[in-house]
């Protein structure tokens, strides 16, 4: 049996491994070369149009918070 988990792991090592490690870095070197694909880009996109909309947000609520109740920013 222990032969077995060792001739698997030899296997494993001399002709899985290679082939993965080639295959993963080949996808990482087009993913640089070509840039995102177009579904990472439409995300981004959107996630950077929401932060910009929060961000809006937040400065209504400041706004009106130091309308409001000046002190505010003072509390802990």
């Amino acid at each position: 049996m222990e032969e077995v988990i060792k001739d698997l792991g030899s296997v494993l090592l001399v002709f899985v491994l290679p082939i993965w490690l080639f295959l993963h870095y080949r996808l990482k070197i087009n993913q640089v070369k070509y840039g995102l694909p177009d579904e990472e880009v439409r995300r981004l996109k959107d996630l950077q149009a929401t932060a910009t909309r929060l961000q809006e947000r937040v400065e209504s609520l400041e706004s009106i918070l130091d309308d409001c109740a000046p002190e505010w920013r003072k509390m802990p």
